[in-house]
């Protein structure tokens, strides 16, 4: 889970499924003084802070700090203007988080929370439909991933590194990339194929349903390398060689909620084809 949007998140063993998302997921966004959203893409170094979700709060850590902990401000109306897609209007952290984040990131920044997801909806061009909702995700709810096609991926790479080595050399194998490189809300394991996923119609996890929205087209983001925090050329340069399509390189789907519920570590799971 990301409680804030492109900073680190954390592994949660289940989470509850709600219109526009886990619950907790991308609720919180960094901004400048002006509203302009910070991304990791232009400032890596807010991947190497970690959120750990808690009880209508979230807990911020970062090397060399304090770890700072942050209540939702749920006793005010959004009063900060935001330059984000179909959304105008946040509501400030307040000035303590503020500061621990301009402290960490090394620059001015604000740290906002959306109070009610239903205030911004999915874009009809990333599959969105009349009512849906959104939290602070790019384009969609959900991103689902799936162990298979992160097999194949990492499988492409290290075949493309042994390809390019001396041959003189004794060439070894890179480590293979970790799933939070893609940010993912729901990594499906099982006897799948690779890429498989871009075929379905929807997907059941335990009790809650989702609809497939749209293949999740990938940034730069998934190049930062997340123990060093520097911008890298892989996994781009080796989905450009096998994945990529109408100019652009595709790595797990977007889903939207049918239903709501609880989902865990464990469920049962059935693509819908």
């Amino acid at each position: 889970m990301f409680p804030v949007k492109s900073l680190g998140g954390a592994d949660v063993p289940s989470a509850r499924v709600e219109p526009w998302g886990l619950a907790g997921d991308r609720r919180w966004m960094v901004v400048t003084a002006d509203g302009t959203v910070q991304t990791a893409r232009q400032q890596p170094r807010m991947l190497g802070v970690r959120v750990q979700p808690l009880d209508r709060a979230v807990r911020l850590t970062a090397p060399g700090t304090e770890d700072l902990v942050v209540a939702e401000p749920d006793d005010r109306a959004p009063d900060t203007p935001v330059a984000l897609s179909r959304l105008d209007r946040a509501t400030a952290a307040g000035a303590e988080a503020d500061a621990w984040l301009s402290t960490v990131l090394a620059r001015a920044v604000r740290l906002l929370w959306l109070d009610d997801p239903r205030r911004r909806a999915v874009s009809e061009l990333h599959g969105g439909r009349p009512g849906d909702a959104l939290n602070l995700s790019d384009a969609g709810p959900l991103l689902v991933t799936t162990e298979a096609s992160m097999a194949a991926l990492n499988g492409w790479i290290a075949d493309r590194v042994l390809e390019t080595t001396d041959p003189t050399g004794s060439p070894q194998p890179p480590a293979p990339l970790p799933m939070e490189r893609f940010r993912p809300n729901l990594v499906v394991g099982g006897d799948l194929k690779p890429f498989e996923e871009d075929g379905w119609t929807g997907l059941r996890a335990g009790d809650v349903e989702l609809r497939f929205a749209e293949r999740c087209d990938r940034c730069s983001l998934t190049t930062i390398d997340l123990d060093a925090l520097v911008t890298t050329k892989e996994p781009i340069r080796t989905l450009a060689r096998h994945r990529r399509e109408d100019g652009k390189t595709w790595f797990g789907v977007r889903m939207v909620p049918m239903t709501t519920g609880q989902v865990a570590v464990g469920d049962t799971v059935t693509p819908l084809r």
